[in-house]
């Protein structure tokens, strides 16, 4: 049964594309920021989209072994743009609201001593369109060439 699990490739192709969007992560800040930082390797928002990776990279899994016309794909195809959308929107959303809300914090921390919450908002949650479209590209990347190179 493990061995059914950890050969399963609509199982392993969409985790290795998570984990290469989540290695792909802490590059881009090594790059930007010239820090190494290992937060980057488990965290949510950012780029690429660990989340839309995943998604994409099931989704073209699935069209390949079960084809493009089975209703598994239909199914991962709504669930795909709905992850997508929600990392896009609705969650990058959150990260603008927390950042305007740790503004307001510290501005109230400077007026007075007392601390209002304890810690601040996670502002980075959601993604950026391009974000999002990079992460859905690595995702499709990843899963076509598994795929291609170990065959279905």
């Amino acid at each position: 049964m493990f061995f059914e699990i950890i050969t399963n490739k609509v199982l392993v192709i969409p985790l290795v594309s998570w984990a290469l969007a989540q290695i792909s992560k802490v590059v881009v800040v090594l790059i930007q920021k010239k820090q190494f930082d290992v937060r980057y390797f488990v965290i949510s928002g950012g780029m690429p989209s660990s989340h839309s990776a995943f998604v994409s990279a099931l989704a073209t899994a699935v069209a390949f072994i079960e084809g493009p016309g089975s209703v598994e794909f239909g199914m991962c195809v709504v669930l795909a743009l709905v992850v997508m959308y929600d990392a896009a929107g609705i969650r990058q959303s959150v990260g603008q609201q927390a950042a305007v809300l740790n503004r307001i914090l510290k501005e109230l921390e400077t007026r007075s001593p007392a601390k209002v919450l304890g810690q601040e908002f996670r502002e980075l949650v959601g993604h950026t369109p391009f974000q999002v479209i990079m992460g859905g590209l690595l995702g499709t990347g990843t899963a076509w060439l598994w795929i291609s190179l170990t065959g279905v």
